[in-house]
This record gives C-alpha cells, structure tokens and sequence, in this order.
C-alpha cells in the first residue's frame, strides 16, 4: 500500500510538472497581456514600466523557472489585474464552486441511482421506457439553454426561487457558505439543477446498463434460491457490484463539474471559479489563468487516488499495488 501511494505521487508529480510546462507556453503564445492591461495612449517608457513589473521582460525560460520556484513554496504568481496573489484570489472564490459542484453531484447520484435501478429492474413499463426517453434530453440540451428555461419558468413566471447571485452566507472558520442559509438553498438550487442534468442523466443510464447485466448473473439466481428478500439481492447483492463503475464516473464527473461549471455560473451569476476564469482570460491575466488549471490538474489527481482507493472498499477482490 505504502509503495503504491508513493508511486502515485510520482506519477501525479511528473503530470504536475508537464501541465505546468503546457499552460505557462501556451499562455504565452496567445496574446500580449500588455495591449489589454495598458492604455493605447501610453507611451514606450510606461510600457516598458509596466512590463518590467510584471516580470514580462525576462526570457520565457527564466519566467517559467521563477514560476517553479515559486509553486514550490505555495506562491503561483500575483495577478496582473487585482494585484493579489493568484492562489488566494481562487481560494475566495473556491467555495462557491465547491458547493456548487457537491450540491450538483448529490443530486445526480440521489436522483439517477433510483432512476436507473427503477428502469434496470422495469425495462417493459412505461415508467421504465419514459425515464430512459427522458435521459436521452439530459445528454442532448445544452447546459446554457437549460439554465435560461430554468430561470425563465422559475424565477421569472413562477418567482419561486431567485435567478443570480449566491445568497445569505454564514461564516465558518472566515469562509461564507450559502448552504447553511434557507436563502442560500434558494439561490443554489437552480444552478446545482442545471449543473447536475448530465450527469443525472450518465448516472441513470450506467446504473440501469449495470442492474440488466448483472441480473442474469449465476450469484444473483444463487442469494434468490437461499430465499433472501428481493430488497436484500437488490441493495446489498446487485446495487453493490454495480457502484464500481458509477463510482469511477462519479469521481471523474466531480472533477469536470469543478472544472467546467464555467457556463452555470456566468448564466446565473454564481460567484465562483468559473466566472473568475472567464473575467481573467478576456484580460490574458495568465497568473490567475495558470494557477486555476494547475489547481485542476491537482484535483482531477487526488479525486483519482480517492476512487482508487474506494474500489476497495467497494469490492474486496480489488488490491491496490498489484497483490493478489
């Protein structure tokens, strides 16, 4: 077990170190942060001012290397618009997404598992064959139209619950969290719904695929024949040999839903990551930019260590570091 980690920890160190190599390059070749952040009027001695500043002025090598030196001790960069530093600057705006992305992940897992073991268990009903139809619109409709419907209905027509902002927060240990505010709840439900459509939908149908191919199985006919209840073969026997896969999805799903909750939170103003990195890349503030993919990267890393290691909790047969 202790070698496996370690080698995990290598292994998500070199993938640290190449993404860092791919970003702080790219950024680089796109564009000249200078001719946003500086006025056309200005002159070559303030531009060169403001480009020694920021640190623009030295080879990209030298940049990249500075970079590196930095991360090492917790600092990627200041940003170029606020003046902070980078990580702090996400940090603030990190718990909204959080929730956002929880809250969204819950739903799809409270609201797809039973779905998809309703419509396993009754592919023939019409219930079965009407949320199977219905998934097929959670995979076809494109989030930002969603949202707009949602806002549309909810909180235009029927003005039961609001269509931007985040919220009463309540302060826990200096960070605000809406969740724990009925008016948080308000706010948070129509973009947790509007993030959460796919993955109910990928929950659903991965479940529903699991309870057929499992039910013809010879251990599913053998639990029947001992005579335990249908509830006991499906909860403990079926649901349990299924979740591997929708715990694989889940786990990845969590960190895209971080990643990419981009345009959830710019249709409904949720003051999260997503708006931030969308206000810094129209600007090419690349220190803010840079330290958001990395913190990505890290966390599509550890939620990958974390499945890991519930695939053994999950099914005993499974042995992290290649025993048997």
């Amino acid at each position: 077990m202790a070698l496996w980690l370690l080698r995990r920890l290598v292994q998500a160190g070199f993938v640290m170190l190449a993404m860092s190599a791919i970003v702080f390059i790219g950024l680089h070749a796109i564009g000249n942060p200078i001719d946003i952040l500086i006025s056309p009027e200005a002159d070559q001695a303030e531009r060169a001012r403001a480009i020694a500043a920021l640190g623009l002025d030295k080879p990209l090598w030298e940049q990249y290397w500075l970079f590196l030196q930095g991360a090492l001790h917790g600092d990627l960069g200041r940003s170029f618009v606020f003046n902070e530093p980078a990580l702090r600057l996400i940090a603030g705006r990190m718990p909204a997404t959080l929730e956002l992305a929880v809250t969204a992940v819950l739903l799809s897992v409270c609201i797809g598992l039973p779905l998809g073991l309703y419509a396993g268990l009754h592919p023939n009903s019409f219930t079965g064959r009407l949320v199977m139809t219905g998934s097929i619109f959670g995979f076809s409709l494109p989030s930002f139209w969603v949202g707009l419907m949602l806002i549309m209905v909810f909180a235009v027509t029927l003005g039961w619950l609001p269509s931007s902002g985040r919220g009463e927060t309540i302060s826990i240990a200096g960070v605000g969290w809406s969740f724990l505010t009925v008016d948080g709840w308000r706010h948070l439900l129509l973009p947790a719904l509007n993030l959460a459509l796919f993955n109910i939908s990928l929950v659903l149908r991965l479940t529903r695929a699991g309870v057929r191919e499992t039910l013809p199985l010879d251990y599913i006919r053998f639990a029947r024949a001992k005579g335990l209840t249908p509830g006991r073969v499906i909860y403990v026997h079926v649901l349990r040999n299924i979740l591997i896969p929708v715990v694989t999805v889940i786990g990845l799903e969590f960190g895209s839903t971080i990643a990419f909750s981009v345009v959830t939170e710019s249709v409904f103003a949720w003051p999260g990551m997503g708006k931030l990195i969308i206000d810094s890349i129209n600007v090419l503030d690349r220190p803010v930019i840079v330290a958001y993919l990395m913190i990505t990267v890290a966390l599509f890393v550890t939620i990958n260590l974390v499945v890991d290691l519930l695939y053994t909790l999950l099914d005993p047969r499974v042995r992290l570091g290649g025993r048997r």
